[in-house]
């Protein structure tokens, strides 16, 4: 028996003041699944994310959490989901420590004691015990992005959305955050939903992708990228796995 997609997009368009960037994106989401939405240089990808948590109204059709609808006016607990935006946006006055305790107080999450000892936790569970007290501008952007990624993990979500996280990042440091998203679904069963362009990453760590196509402005393919390279019989779509400048072969990243 096939159980319950974490998270069910059905029929749905997405955009800005009720035009339409993308439409008939559909897509079941498993549990435990990292899911990767690429596509063309402005085809909706960071619409879709944003849309998917709340940020933007859906335009037509339906997103379903757990086989509940997303709903914007639900105003009822803490939401099932982290988010790192693809700055990071640590609250540069803060130490790490209170940047990944303030979801915890904003939803009155636990007492302050042990929101402490939570948030010491988390920033240990993404590598970064012993620098509770410094400052975002104290570290390397790699730094930045695990302690982004630890406050995006404060509420203990069934979901990260995460969006272009090895932007900026050099080589090295964006494939240690592969890793660690890696080590955090298969350790924690976290659904992992991630907008990205790199390829390494994606053959590295996505289960499967979805290729939003900006100038048809709908879905051309959905699948696992080592399968798509090969199978897809849209050109768009071979194409940008097999661009030039990919740190790695296609053999290679292959899981």
């Amino acid at each position: 028996m096939t159980s319950q997609p974490r998270i069910r997009i059905d029929q749905a368009s997405i955009g800005y003041g009720g035009r339409a960037v993308q439409t008939g994106i559909a897509a079941d989401i498993a549990p435990g699944e990292i899911f990767a939405i690429v596509g063309d240089s402005g085809s909706g990808k960071s619409t879709l994310l944003k849309t998917m948590v709340g940020l933007l109204p859906i335009l037509k059709g339906n997103i379903q959490f757990d086989g509940q609808p997303l709903d914007m006016s639900d105003a009822g607990g803490p939401p099932p989901f982290g988010i790192l935006f693809q700055g990071g946006a640590l609250w540069s006055s803060m130490t790490l420590l209170e940047n990944v305790m303030m979801p915890m107080e904003m939803h009155d999450h636990a007492n302050p004691a042990a929101r402490e000892a939570l948030a010491r936790f988390k920033l240990a569970l993404v590598g970064l015990p012993g620098h509770e007290e410094r400052y975002p501008a104290d570290l390397s952007g790699g730094m930045r992005k695990r302690a982004a990624l630890a406050r995006a993990l404060a509420l203990d979500p069934s979901v990260l959305f995460l969006d272009e996280p090895s932007a900026g990042l050099d080589p090295l440091s964006s494939r240690r955050l592969d890793q660690l998203i890696l080590s955090l679904r298969d350790g924690l069963g976290i659904t992992v939903v991630i907008v990205t362009h790199e390829l390494e990453s994606l053959y590295s760590i996505a289960d499967r992708m979805l290729f939003l196509d900006g100038e048809l402005h709908h879905p051309t393919a959905l699948g696992a990228p080592s399968d798509l390279v090969h199978s897809s019989d849209n050109a768009k779509v071979r194409e940008f796995l097999t661009r030039k400048g990919m740190n790695c072969s296609i053999s290679e990243a292959t899981p």
